[in-house]
């Protein structure tokens, strides 16, 4: 229980502060831990990651003041026309949107920090958001606690 918890915590420092790194975190726990809190440390990083990137989806909505955010968009320039045009692609296509919350949020590439930005400044569903992040996070922590086993279950 206590290293479920530690997990929500390191994931929720990581989500914020991007040099801390929670799948080295969950990595080392694959070492000392069974396959059971295992799981459960993959959704409370998942949980711990959602949360992590919600100031970073509200400093993209405008609801929490960020001044470099602020500055890219008064600046007129390359930023405030992509900004614009993610916007204008995002309310025509929702699904285009959704799509790349959850590409990114599993992947990382673009990098998830930027797109949950981005997923603020065209106003993606908070609710929806959070799901898609929560539900492709905890896949993503799923495959590298377990990833680890099945690669070593192909050595003789």
């Amino acid at each position: 229980m206590r290293e479920t918890a530690l997990a929500f915590v390191v994931a929720l420092v990581s989500g914020v502060v991007p040099v801390v790194n929670i799948e080295v975190y969950l990595l080392g726990a694959v070492v000392v831990l069974d396959d059971g809190a295992l799981v459960g440390m993959a959704v409370a990083a998942g949980a711990g990651q959602t949360l992590g990137k919600l100031p970073y989806y509200y400093a993209g909505r405008g609801t929490l003041s960020a001044p470099w955010i602020r500055r890219r968009a008064a600046t007129p320039g390359r930023w405030a026309a992509r900004a614009e045009g993610w916007r204008r692609r995002a309310e025509e296509r929702p699904a285009w949107g959704a799509g790349l919350v959850a590409v990114s949020s599993f992947t990382s590439l673009p990098p998830f920090m930027v797109v949950s930005v981005l997923a603020g400044v065209v106003r993606i569903n908070v609710v929806l958001f959070s799901v898609i992040t929560l539900v492709t996070r905890t896949a993503r922590f799923l495959v590298v606690v377990f990833a680890p086993a099945w690669g070593l279950s192909f050595l003789p």
